[in-house]
């Protein structure tokens, strides 16, 4: 316990740690999530199978100039069973990744997950998230939807903790957020680890390998959102100085549940 508690005031005091981040926390439920106890059913699913990405369920999206990087094809890879979001050094320029599933799959509510490996690296991260395509349009996310990051994996906040947190509004100084939420979770960081959100009409539920951490009833989205997974870089050269590359966000499985 002695241990533990030094560890969140660690987190807490650290110049690492961002006002904007909550301290990390465990666990709030020892029970492992079931979507299909739970009334759910499997409505989509991608094994990343073959050697190219599927074109019916996945797009390369945002591609050109992202923060200090762009975002290119060339960083996107599927192979034996993976999809590889990578972030790559070309010379003078940094390439990293991301699909998404805008105008193909744009479910409401449901329960998300995906199987994945974190990168290795600080400064560039690994995300999975949803994302609404009316984000700009206004404040209330009930008419025009959210940025549901359902997991980031920022390395320079310890290696045992990944992230979460629900955007509304426009992006820019009046768009309203969570604040980031911070999962403790020892070795997540190494090998493949699931990564869950329960989303419905009135609340969030964030899970990683099956275990709640948070619940959320700020900025629920009551509209269709889209998938994205990426490889994604910051804006602050410092932030990269650390970062390793190649590097790579390894993903097994998308699994999509819904109620019928």
């Amino acid at each position: 316990m002695k241990k533990r508690i030094a560890y969140f005031v660690l987190i807490c005091f650290s110049p690492l740690f961002s006002f904007a981040q909550r301290p990390a926390q465990g666990p709030i439920s020892t029970s492992i999530f079931n979507p299909k106890e739970q009334g759910y059913s499997l409505v989509w699913v991608d094994d990343f199978l073959g050697n190219q990405l599927d074109s019916t369920k996945w797009k390369p999206r945002g591609l050109g100039k992202r923060a200090l990087g762009y975002v290119s094809k060339e960083a996107i890879q599927v192979e034996n069973g993976l999809l590889k979001l990578k972030a790559l050094q070309r010379n003078d320029s940094i390439l990293i990744s991301a699909v998404g599933t805008q105008g193909l799959f744009m479910p409401r509510y449901g329960y998300f997950e995906c199987r994945a490996q974190l990168q290795k690296s600080p400064g560039v991260w690994g995300a999975f998230w949803l994302q609404s395509p009316r984000l700009s349009e206004g404040i209330n996310p009930g008419l025009y939807g959210a940025e549901v990051d359902i997991m980031e994996f920022f390395k320079k906040l310890g290696t045992d903790i990944v992230s979460h947190n629900v955007h509304w509004g426009p992006y820019g100084a009046d768009q309203q957020s969570t604040r980031g939420m911070q999962s403790y979770l020892k070795g997540v960081s190494e090998g493949f680890h699931t990564f869950g959100l329960e989303w419905t009409e009135d609340k969030y539920a964030f899970f990683v390998d099956g275990l709640k951490f948070y619940e959320a009833r700020s900025g629920v989205s009551r509209i269709p959102e889209y998938l994205i997974l990426s490889m994604e870089i910051p804006n602050e050269l410092n932030d990269l100085l650390k970062t390793v590359y190649p590097d790579e966000f390894l993903v097994d499985y998308v699994k999509v549940y819904q109620k019928r």
